[in-house]
């Protein structure tokens, strides 16, 4: 009998970082780190509608570079502080790929790399 192994993710994300785990195909058991995405955020501008337009781009581009770390993805964990992994959330719900993807979400202080690994795996077991 074979076990289907869901790829599982994790993301610890503030405005301006996000850090991203998941399996990989060698070892279903451990959750390992992917990779770190920054989100320089928009530069002073003197037009109030011209700076929230960059500001909403940039934020796109963000959530985008964050979820190429997820291909195929089946089940996500965004955690962080803030209210950027409900925006994070929303964008997943908007976009296609992410159509039958189970998102949870929490809320929890800035932590090492392990430790988002450790409470990542505690999260899908």
């Amino acid at each position: 009998m074979t076990v289907k192994n869901k790829k599982q993710f994790g993301v610890w994300m503030d405005t301006h970082h996000a850090s991203i785990v998941g399996r990989t195909g060698d070892d279903v058991q451990a959750f390992v780190l992917l990779g770190h995405v920054k989100n320089q955020g928009p530069g002073s501008n003197s037009n109030e509608n011209a700076a929230n337009n960059l500001e909403q781009a940039l934020m796109h581009k963000f959530f985008k570079q964050i979820s190429s770390y997820m291909q195929n993805a089946e089940e996500v964990h965004v955690t962080g502080t803030g209210t950027v992994q409900e925006q994070f959330k929303k964008y997943m719900a908007e976009t296609p790929q992410f159509k039958n993807t189970v998102v949870q979400e929490s809320t929890s202080n800035k932590m090492s790399d392990e430790r988002l690994m450790e409470f990542i795996n505690q999260k899908f077991s």
